[in-house]
């Protein structure tokens, strides 16, 4: 924000343009001269881009630079509006041009220009300028050319080449134009899908799934998401095209394309291979395609990695095409025989539940802990909350109590205090504070390194203020100190004042920059807040007496 600032203060923003109303493409001159474009909906900003290669955040300074100077303009406008509004009846002010958009100035010109004049134009730049013309004729070819994922093909090829430097790198600066195009085909994709023409949208998502995959595959910078975004505008746009009513040759033609690419690994470095055989499912006809589907499923082997990502995918997908073309008996029965794979096992634990089968259901979660409680604790952990739910729903208290208590202590996964809450239901009141002492002592031992914040909420929980005093004494640091204060200062406070002077002092033995006598002086702030004016008073003579060569110490003494 501040750079952004300076940079439009000192007029760095340069040309800008509306192209057409409420979308703004700016020049910020800089180190180099970077564009900046912007769309505005109602003063509210919806779009923003910049050329320039700035990562780090979710903003450039130029895209700042230029929203000041928009906001400084649109400020202007409606003042001036506002003025001529008020004047007089009869005045004979007029109210300032406003300046013509782009679109508007270039339909201005084409209106006086002639067919002829225009046509000499585009054949004259044509003949000077290969990206002007590589742009002109794959945008228009469809027009002399029957349409096919060629056609499309070579118009996102053209812009690609466009922005291509002599040493065959894309312009990071121009990549943008990239994504646009493909936004545009997409566009033109639902259109044709709108127009029954599915056809054509299947060649352009093709054209689409094709280009941008082999951008990837080339090793192109991707980290800005615009080719894996096009690839999923293509898949979206295969997907609505496998809802409507196509004709057989052509559902034939989307289930071969899916496939081959799947066996052949077209998109396997774009992860959209297990996509694309999900689609030929969802058209899938007949037992020879289906056989065709389950012996490509069936190549895929279990690496015995720990994580098997293409085996578990591949399983998911024989279950989707069993549900498609078999009986739900004949996907339980896979399911059963595949509970090494996590989702199937939960999928058969969740119906074994909903229909009151508990006690297996409790045989598949114990397998699962047995299974995974090694090279898989998060999925470990799970299975144990499946117990719970199961002794819940049983009303057996002696297990559920167990089962809880065992996720309090083991797990992070579940949240602690839901867990406690549990417990307190369970244990009868006039035993529950033996019990939540000995859970607490159980806490201790449960962790390797016990961390203070695991102890004190549980004391903050069952409101023990005296317990977390005691706890605070043993670990006295200023984070801990301000992170329980709100909770002890109403009957502790003057305890609080002394930790707070006795631990800034230790503070600041070893802290000697300005940010860390920011911190200091904040944490005084926080003495005198909770009553403790006096002895911040004598802390801070203390400091000066210590350390009067700080100056910046003294400095940020002085604004406490």
């Amino acid at each position: 924000m501040k750079r952004g600032n300076e940079y439009f203060k000192n007029g760095n923003v340069g040309l800008v343009d509306e192209l057409i109303s409420g979308e703004y493409e700016a020049e910020v001159n800089g180190s180099e001269t970077y564009i900046v474009n912007v769309t505005l909906k109602e003063g509210v900003i919806t779009k923003l881009g910049c050329t320039c290669p700035y990562d780090m955040g979710p903003e450039c300074k130029h895209e700042v630079a230029v929203m000041y100077y928009l906001q400084q303009e649109l400020l202007n406008s409606t003042a001036e509006s506002k003025e001529n509004s008020t004047t007089e009846k009869g005045s004979t002010e007029k109210n300032p041009a406003r300046k013509k958009t782009v679109v508007e100035q270039v339909d201005e010109l084409l209106e006086k220009l002639s067919a002829d004049d225009i046509k000499k134009y585009i054949r004259e730049t044509c003949t000077k300028d290969r990206s002007f013309r590589e742009l002109f004729i794959s945008r228009h070819l469809y027009l002399v050319q029957e349409a096919s994922k060629e056609l499309y093909s070579n118009q996102i090829k053209a812009v690609v080449n466009s922005v291509t430097d002599r040493d065959g790198y894309i312009d990071y600066k121009e990549k943008g134009k990239i994504a646009d195009a493909v936004s545009d085909l997409a566009d033109t994709a639902s259109a044709e899908i709108e127009a029954e023409n599915y056809r054509v949208a299947l060649f352009i998502c093709y054209a689409i799934l094709e280009e941008m995959a082999d951008l990837i595959n080339h090793g192109e910078d991707d980290s800005d998401g615009d080719f894996g975004g096009g690839i999923e505008l293509a898949m979206s746009i295969l997907l609505a095209i496998c809802e409507e009513p196509i004709d057989e040759s052509l559902r034939k033609e989307l289930f071969d394309y899916c496939v081959q690419a799947f066996i052949k690994g077209k998109f396997d470095d774009v992860e959209c291979s297990y996509s694309m055989l999900e689609i030929a499912i969802s058209i899938i006809k007949g037992e020879k395609e289906k056989l065709t589907i389950a012996m490509a499923l069936d190549s895929i082997k279990p690496n015995g990695e720990r994580f098997d990502y293409n085996y578990k995918e591949a399983q998911q997908l024989k279950l989707k095409l069993i549900r498609k073309t078999e009986s739900e008996e004949n996907a339980q029965q896979f399911l059963e025989a595949n509970l090494t794979n996590s989702d199937f096992r939960r999928e058969i634990i969740l119906k074994a539940i909903d229909d009151k089968e508990y006690n297996r259901a409790i045989e598949l979660a114990k397998e699962g802990i047995k299974l995974d409680e090694k090279d898989k604790p998060g999925l470990a952990d799970e299975w144990q909350w499946h117990l719970l739910q199961i002794y819940q729903q049983q009303n057996d208290t002696t297990n559920i109590i167990l089962q809880t208590r065992y996720l309090f202590l083991n797990t992070s996964r579940y949240t602690p205090k839901d867990m406690l809450d549990i417990l307190k239901k369970q244990i009868p009141p006039a035993e529950w504070q033996a019990y939540f002492n000995q859970l607490v002592e159980d806490r201790k031992k449960s962790e390797r390194n016990v961390g203070f914040n695991r102890i004190a909420e549980m004391y903050v929980w069952e409101q023990q203020w005296e317990n977390l005093m005691a706890l605070l004494l043993k670990n006295p640091s200023l984070e801990n100190i301000s992170g329980y204060e709100k909770y002890l200062a109403p009957k502790y406070a003057s305890q609080l004042i002394g930790l707070y002077q006795s631990g800034i002092l230790r503070y600041m033995v070893h802290h000697v920059s300005r940010d860390h006598y920011k911190v200091a002086c904040s944490y005084i702030g926080r003495m005198i807040k909770i009553g403790g004016r006096e002895e911040a008073n004598i802390l801070i003579k203390n400091l000066r007496t210590l350390y009067p060569k700080r100056s910046a110490l003294m400095d940020e003494l002085g604004r406490v």
